[in-house]
């Protein structure tokens, strides 16, 4: 198998590196040698965080670099908009439809972009789900980033089962049965 590259972009507290920890579980479950990378931005919450998840049958090194990644999993849409350029040409990118402001827009500096989800359409294979909103209709707003996750894992070649079961071990146990269902609502299950 050729060497996967995926890319969890988000804020700094939306849960990109336990998605990490999910994802590298489920690869790792399959056979697979699979390398995490974080990077943080900022790490306090706001900063942008990237983690790179690559795997395949032997993998050297976690970094992607642009045009490398097969998958883009952006928790904020100007996150998709700022990393996006590290999509192959065929590669796909799940949005979560959710703003948060910048401290530069905040400030006043700068101006949030708007129509990113559209534009981005223009150049990618977007989805897009409110994760946020069917997060909180769950009645767990923490748990959006699963439900990404879940509308991320229809492109991935992993069985449901196998998901539910690497949630089960990877998150804290108060919170496996809400996760596993954000998980399969972002699924479409």
């Amino acid at each position: 198998m050729m060497t996967k590259s995926i890319m969890i972009v988000g804020v700094g507290g939306q849960g990109t590196l336990l998605t990490s920890r999910i994802l590298g579980g489920i690869i790792q479950e399959a056979g697979y040698d699979v390398k995490l990378s974080e990077v943080h931005g900022m790490a306090q919450r706001g900063g942008s965080v990237v983690t790179f998840v690559r795997y395949g049958d032997k993998v050297a090194e976690p970094i992607v670099e642009e045009g490398q990644a097969d998958v883009l999993i952006a928790f904020e849409r100007l996150e998709a908009l700022r990393y996006a350029h590290f999509l192959k040409k065929d590669g796909v990118i799940i949005i979560n439809d959710w703003r948060i402001d910048p401290i530069t827009v905040v400030t006043g500096a700068a101006e949030y972009p708007e129509n990113i989800i559209e534009d981005l359409s223009r150049t990618y294979k977007v989805y897009s789900i409110n994760g946020m909103e069917e997060a909180i209709r769950l009645g767990n707003a923490k748990a959006f980033n699963t439900v990404v996750l879940g509308m991320a894992a229809r492109h991935m070649d992993f069985a449901i089962e196998d998901w539910l079961k690497i949630i089960e071990k990877t998150v804290p146990g108060k919170t496996v049965e809400i996760n596993q269902k954000a998980f399969l609502l972002g699924y479409g299950e």
